[in-house]
């Protein structure tokens, strides 16, 4: 099956703060999905097709945090620019000429250049990954679908607070049109 329009990967929040133990904001299942999302990423960099990880990046004052999270942010700071917690985890580590985008919210697109990048690049179609289903990646997928990308969710490759949560917005999203697959299908798809 061809794609439509030249492919790239999304990889949402895999950061310290909210995969590791012992982090602010841990994402229960986010460990568990690691090895998948390490399989994409390395079809991914053998195709030399272009590698997004979308991180949540707040200034240390949290002026920048959204309202909701204000108070959480303040009692429990997270994902703070130039800290540890805020890097994307090592064993997902960037390489040379993968990009980095910084968010303040939930949508990979508010605010952001990815979309101007994504166009620069004839990207038509996202495989997204990463945390959590319900918040993160929904937003995301959303707004990609707004933007008339082709979007493919990796469902072994995204994790939310449990797998009821996860198992229900699959669902919502897959009844908008989101192609829902498998970390192993995702190399027959981007051939």
């Amino acid at each position: 099956m061809g794609l439509p329009g030249k492919p790239a990967l999304l990889i949402i929040d895999m950061q310290n703060d909210f995969v590791k133990p012992g982090g602010p904001l841990p994402v229960a299942g986010a460990q568990d999905i690691i090895p998948a999302i390490a399989d994409i990423l390395t079809i991914f960099r053998s195709a030399r097709l272009p590698v997004f990880h979308i991180l949540r990046v707040h200034r240390s004052s949290g002026v920048d945090v959204e309202i909701t999270r204000r108070e959480t942010f303040n009692n429990t700071p997270f994902a703070v620019e130039g800290t540890r917690g805020a890097a994307v985890i090592q064993e997902l580590a960037p390489e040379s000429g993968e990009f980095l985008v910084k968010k303040t919210r939930m949508s990979a697109f508010f605010n952001t250049d990815l979309d101007l990048m994504l166009r620069r690049l004839w990207i038509g179609s996202l495989f997204i990954a990463g945390i959590q289903t319900p918040n993160c990646v929904r937003a995301t997928v959303f707004d990609a679908m707004a933007y008339n990308y082709h979007v493919f969710l990796v469902r072994d490759a995204v994790a939310a607070k449990s797998m009821e949560i996860h198992q229900a917005n699959i669902i919502d999203m897959q009844n908008i049109g989101i192609r829902i697959v498998d970390a192993k299908d995702v190399r027959a798809l981007v051939r």
